[in-house]
């Protein structure tokens, strides 16, 4: 029994460690989601070790039986990193949103305007690669830090709820997009918007590499470029204080001198200009069109990415990394386990639960930790006691 209780205190001590904390939490989820999913698999006949292996298989990361002609490992992994890049560059937006108190929920809104602006003017432009690619970039930055910035000064003029602004205005960007591209830039076959030029995608397509067909995004070096940045902003700079600041307390920030509402403007600000980031890489990379009246799913699965990853930079990494392998790895997994494919969005939707739960876990181990050094003292003071007593 002594024993049991020393893992438990060992395991509540890790949870509420401040270092080592913000990776157990997290950490924690998982194997509570993997254990779940597992149950859900063994329920259904099937193997959860086989079934989780084909994940690894379909996105690339361990090698499958046999691949079609011209198709191979890298091919698979590379298509998992053109899923990562955007998914990773929309939870760094939501990061940037939350960490300064504001629930940024019109990302799918704001990828959206960027990929349908920057095809319209660099897409169909005709511009070479060299002009077209590094434009198609700062459009989508810019597009989507005015939407993001609107929706801050709403906040800040009006007082606003920005989750109440950012649904609305993804109902103007979705049905006013889809307005544009039914009336003047549908494709006749697919109705959905014409293709871009290949010199303005963000993926070069069909690259040969030892035989393989693959298609490299460029996009995963700007989601690995802004990671890094936002968490470099956050650690080192005045600008990234002030956004904890004024998140973790807005009227202590006001009171030592923080101008609030210019820091609710720049968050959001800031946040729209990494979803316009995403959108672009989405749209003008790893997808080529955009379907009329339709978000993204990405910029709602970029929240359970960004909080899965404990909303840290880094963290939203390896999150994205381990969504992507369900995402990219739920076709042949279904094949090869003979389960429907949206399975992975169910172990999606469980590593969502579970990651939610973090703040339940670090509670139910922070009460650990207290009891336990309240049963502490009280031990010792009852020694000191017996001791006095012995002398006397």
């Amino acid at each position: 029994m002594k024993k049991k209780t020393l893992k438990k205190s060992r395991l509540a001590a890790l949870l509420t460690h401040e270092k080592w904390g913000g990776v157990a939490v997290p950490l924690l989820a998982i194997v509570l989601a993997f254990i779940t999913a597992s149950v859900v698999l063994l329920a259904m006949g099937k193997s959860p070790v086989t079934a989780f292996l084909s994940f690894l298989q379909g996105s690339g990361f361990v090698p499958k039986a046999k691949y079609g002609g011209g198709q191979g490992l890298l091919t698979d992994l590379f298509n998992t990193l053109n899923t990562l890049a955007p998914l990773t560059l929309a939870s760094l937006a939501f990061i940037i949103a939350f960490k300064a108190g504001l629930f940024n929920i019109g990302i799918a809104g704001q990828m959206l305007i960027s990929g349908f602006t920057a095809t319209v003017i660099v897409g169909y432009s005709g511009l070479n690669g060299l002009i077209a690619k590094p434009l198609v970039v700062v459009v989508g930055i810019i597009t989507g830090g005015l939407v993001g910035a609107l929706i801050g000064w709403l906040k800040y003029r009006f007082n606003i709820h920005e989750v109440v602004a950012s649904v609305m205005i993804n109902y103007i960007i979705s049905y006013g997009t889809g307005f544009f591209i039914n009336t003047y830039f549908a494709n006749a076959l697919t109705r959905s918007m014409q293709i871009c030029s290949d010199a303005s995608r963000l993926t070069f397509m069909n690259v040969q590499i030892s035989g393989m067909k693959c298609n490299i995004p460029l996009g995963i070096l700007l989601a690995l470029a802004a990671a890094f940045l936002v968490k470099f902003i956050f650690d080192k700079t005045v600008f990234g204080f002030e956004l904890k600041a004024v998140g973790n307390n807005p009227v202590c920030a006001r009171y030592t001198g923080i101008n609030v509402g210019s820091r609710f403007i720049f968050s959001m600000a800031f946040s729209g200009m990494l979803a316009g980031l995403a959108g672009v890489v989405y749209f003008l990379g790893t997808y080529n069109t955009i379907l009329p009246k339709t978000l993204p799913s990405m910029g709602f699965d970029a929240i359970a990415v960004a909080m899965l990853g404990n909303a840290s930079p880094i963290g939203s990494i390896f999150s994205g990394i381990l969504i992507s392998i369900f995402q990219c790895g739920s076709n042949y997994m279904s094949s090869a386990v003979g389960v429907p494919k949206e399975i992975a969005s169910l172990i999606t939707g469980i590593l969502l639960m579970f990651s939610a739960c973090g703040g339940f876990f670090r509670y139910m181990a922070q009460r650990r930790v207290d009891r336990e050094r309240d049963e502490q003292r009280a031990a010792e003071k009852a020694a000191r006691t017996d001791g006095k007593e012995a002398v006397k």
